[in-house]
C-alpha cells in the first residue's frame, strides 16, 4: 500500500495530556537527544488524534512523546504510536522515522468523548473551558532515521479547550508505565487544520 508524499494536510480533533514522570520511568530516546528534566522528572505528552474528512488520510491515532533537547533546541520525540491505517503506518516510518504500529480503535464521539486503542489504553475526554477564536501551534519532531536524527515541522491551527481527561492505560500494555498516574494538564484542539512535514526538495539541476 502506498502513502501520500509530504507534506500531509490533515484535519480533525486532537486531545493531548501532559505528564510529569520520574526519570527512571521515561521512555528511552535516541542518542543525540536528551530528556528535558525538571529536577529528577521529565515531561511526556500523550495524544489521541482523530483525522477526519478532508485529511489526506482518515484514521485514528494514539501516541506518546518525550520533551527532549537537541543541543539548545527543544523538540518532541515520539517513542510510542499506534494508528489504524496501514498507509499512515508505512508513511510515518518512511518519511519521518516515526515508529508507527497498528492497533484497533473504538471511538464514541459524544460528550465526553470516549476512545480506546485495544490492549493499550482508553480514555474519557471532556472540555472544561473553551477558549475563544482559533489558536496556532507549531513544533518540531526529532526522530532517529537512517543512523541520524531527522527533524520534521508540524503546524496546527484550531479551536482550543482545556480538558478533563481520565486515562486508563492497560497496566500490562506498552503504556503500562502510566498506570495509576494522572496528567497535570490536558488540552484539546477542535476542528484543527494541520500541515505535517515539508515540501520535497526540487530535483538537482545538472
Amino acid at each position: 500500500m502506498t502513502y501520500p508524499p509530504q507534506p500531509w494536510w490533515l484535519c480533525g480533533e486532537l486531545s493531548v495530556s501532559l505528564w510529569r514522570l520520574p526519570k527512571r520511568l521515561l521512555p528511552a530516546v535516541p542518542e543525540g537527544l536528551s530528556p528535558v528534566l525538571l529536577g529528577d522528572a521529565g515531561v511526556v505528552g500523550t495524544a489521541w488524534v482523530l483525522y477526519r474528512s478532508g485529511s489526506v488520510l482518515e484514521y485514528n491515532e494514539l501516541l506518546a512523546a518525550v520533551l527532549v533537547r537537541r543541543g539548545a533546541r527543544l523538540r518532541a520525540c515520539v517513542t510510542h504510536i499506534w494508528v489504524d491505517s496501514e498507509a499512515s503506518r508505512r508513511g510515518g516510518r518512511a518519511l519521518w522515522g516515526i515508529p508507527k504500529e497498528s492497533a484497533t480503535f473504538w471511538v464514541e464521539s459524544a460528550e465526553p468523548l470516549r476512545i480506546e486503542a485495544h490492549g493499550i489504553a482508553s480514555a474519557s475526554l471532556g472540555d472544561r473551558v473553551t477558549l475563544p477564536g482559533k489558536w496556532p501551534l507549531g513544533y518540531r519532531l526529532a526522530q532517529p532515521m537512517a543512523g541520524d536524527i531527522v527533524e520534521s515541522r508540524v503546524r496546527v491551527r484550531g479551536r482550543a479547550a482545556v480538558r478533563t481527561a481520565s486515562w486508563y492505560p492497560d497496566p500490562h500494555g506498552p503504556l503500562g508505565w502510566l498506570h495509576g498516574r494522572r496528567p497535570f494538564l490536558s488540552l484539546a484542539m477542535h476542528d484543527f487544520e494541520m500541515r505535517f512535514g515539508a515540501e520535497a526538495d526540487p530535483p538537482a539541476q545538472g
